[in-house]
């Protein structure tokens, strides 16, 4: 596997190819990711992966300088997974100078949920992915990027961008990869202390309960549920955010009975410092 770290550098080994295969990451690599890159291996002639901590995305009070940075050991699994190709930018190489040009995605999807509860936060991940697109497709017919369904609304986002800006990419959705609790494999379970990681679990279980009760009452009343569900993970010590039924196409209510389109269950909540997300379709 080679290792590059600038444009010119990934574009030079990429030419060679038609149809790279890429899974974007911030680094601090787990079993989600190489599932990722495990299951793009065959769906392009080339693999790349790029591992970068992207500003953009972090608000003024989260953990951009907090947030792990693995990459000697990221790279032995990526190479271990079969990606040909790892993309680690600095951050004045896809930066060099203030990123005042940006990605506002539709207000509609990005100001919901995880928009809602950070701000900006779909601008910083529209604007990355579409520059690390042009980075890595440029002059390509064709390509195919992964991302995990554990980030379920930046997936719709994104697909929304590719699709609107004509982009010759398909999007592959991988699920969620989880530990044998059923928490979801994430970055930021590492900030858990050994206590907090076992009560971590609770977050899948709450969802997949809320799930269970929206399916099986005739006339849920949507709100009261999640209300309940919300309450029940306060009583444990945790600060939800959301635990909300939606529709999987646009991520709003859904409005007719529940039986007649795709859902999914999504929630975010605090557990002491750390911000946890995860999501069941039912």
């Amino acid at each position: 596997m080679h290792i590059v770290h600038t444009i010119a550098e990934l574009r030079a080994h990429l030419s060679p190819f038609k149809r790279p295969a890429f899974v974007p990451t911030m680094g601090n690599l787990h079993d989600g990711h190489i599932a990722l890159v495990k299951q793009a291996n065959p769906l392009g002639d080339v693999t790349v992966s790029s591992i970068f901590v992207n500003r953009l995305q972090f608000a003024p009070n989260e953990d951009f300088e907090s947030y792990p940075r693995t990459l000697d050991a990221d790279a032995q699994r990526l190479e271990a997974a079969g990606c040909n190709l790892l993309f680690a930018p600095r951050e004045k190489e896809l930066y060099p100078e203030p990123q005042t040009y940006k990605v506002h995605p539709a207000t509609d999807l990005s100001d919901m949920l995880e928009g809602h509860f950070r701000p900006g936060f779909f601008i910083g991940v529209s604007t990355v992915v579409l520059k690390l697109f042009s980075c890595v497709y440029a002059g390509m017919p064709s390509g195919v990027a992964a991302f995990g369904k554990k980030d379920y609304q930046q997936v719709l986002v994104v697909r929304r961008m590719v699709r609107q800006f004509a982009l010759p990419i398909d999007i592959l959705a991988g699920e969620t990869q989880r530990a044998e609790d059923g928490l979801a494999l994430s970055s930021r379970n590492a900030y858990l202390n050994p206590a907090e990681r076992i009560e971590a679990a609770q977050l899948a279980k709450a969802l997949k309960a809320l799930g269970e009760a929206a399916r099986t009452c005739n006339t849920p009343d949507l709100a009261a549920l999640e209300a309940q569900a919300m309450q029940a993970l306060a009583r444990r010590g945790w600060k939800p955010d959301y635990l909300t039924v939606r529709r999987r196409a646009d991520l709003l209510p859904p409005q007719g009975p529940l039986a007649s389109e795709p859902l999914v269950i999504l929630g975010a909540a605090k557990l002491g410092n750390t911000r946890l997300i995860d999501n069941f379709e039912i």
